[in-house]
């Protein structure tokens, strides 16, 4: 049986923690992508350090939803709307792994180095290819757009259900019981 009311603490922590890293990539990610000024090539290796961060992360925040249990949704939320709160999530984590992965596959398939604050260079698991990379970075893209629907979706549903609904769905991240 689930009693839980709010998220875990360590869930609630890497929650909060990943937005605001995902929506610092998201906004790196855009400007690199808008720009060849001067500090674009400073502004890549911050994001690909980042972005592996970004990838340990979900990996950690992925293995604490398993061994703790979310609160369980209002009872007075459909069964599709509960069907669609699940999708979502699981849709969220599918480009919060696809994100990064496909960033380290493009950089490889360029043979561009991944240096982690310069301190240690991933090997490259793809070989480099011109072709590989124009698929990598087409997918890294298109998941970005997708992400960025996604968590503009998650955010809306999340004032709806705190300002409109005022169930539990916002506070039990913010931490607070209802």
């Amino acid at each position: 049986m689930n009693n839980a009311t709010v998220y875990s603490l360590p869930a609630r922590i890497l929650h909060w923690a990943m937005a605001l890293l995902i929506l610092s990539l998201i906004l790196a990610g855009l400007a690199m992508v808008q720009s060849l000024q001067v500090w674009q090539p400073t502004l890549m290796a911050i994001h690909k350090s980042f972005g592996f961060l970004a990838l340990l992360l979900v990996t950690v925040r992925l293995l604490v939803r398993f061994v703790s249990q979310p609160p369980r949704l209002p009872a007075s939320l459909s069964v599709p709307q509960k069907r669609i709160a699940h999708l979502s999530h699981v849709l969220l984590y599918l480009a919060m792994f696809a994100m990064p992965i496909s960033g380290l596959l493009m950089q490889g398939a360029a043979g561009r180095p991944v240096e982690i604050f310069g301190l240690i260079t991933l090997p490259s698991v793809v070989p480099q290819n011109l072709e590989l990379y124009a698929l990598f970075r087409e997918l890294h893209g298109l998941t970005a757009w997708g992400l960025i629907a996604l968590v503009l979706l998650h955010i809306f549903a999340a004032l709806h259900h705190g300002l409109i609904r005022r169930d539990s769905v916002l506070n039990s991240m913010l931490g607070r019981k209802q």
